[in-house]
């Protein structure tokens, strides 16, 4: 269960850098800016940011320039297990993870349903 739960991890952490990337703006190289610097427990500890970023990756609610710039970005960081991602970044990505999984299951759900609806990086990174 534990492996499982690493891969299904790997398999959303772009979702999650979109919500520890509030400042981030895209270029259109696809290059990710430089995050490193995002205060992830002041985003958490704010509800109506974190719902709003949650909204607008799932286009339910209207979005910030970033917000647009990072949900037009995350298939590419899905199909490259997120690559161009920091060390930070990646590791701000886990603790957004944990904080979805454990205190917003629902809207984990959602966001897995719609980025990865057919579990393919699931697939992917469990091969390797």
């Amino acid at each position: 269960m534990e492996g499982g739960f690493i891969i299904k991890m790997n398999s959303i952490t772009i979702i999650v850098l979109a919500l520890c990337m509030c400042a981030t703006v895209a270029q259109d190289t696809k290059k990710y800016d430089n995050a490193s610097n995002v205060n992830i427990e002041a985003i958490l500890s704010n509800d109506r940011i974190v719902t709003n970023y949650i909204k607008c990756l799932l286009e339910t609610g209207s979005c910030t320039k970033e917000g647009r710039d990072l949900r037009r970005l995350l298939p590419d960081a899905i199909q490259t297990d997120c690559s161009r991602c920091t060390a930070d970044q990646k590791r701000n990505s886990r603790k957004v993870i944990t904080f979805l999984r454990t205190r917003r299951p629902q809207d984990w759900k959602k966001l897995t349903d719609k980025y990865d609806p057919q579990g393919l990086f699931k697939k992917r990174s469990s091969l390797a």
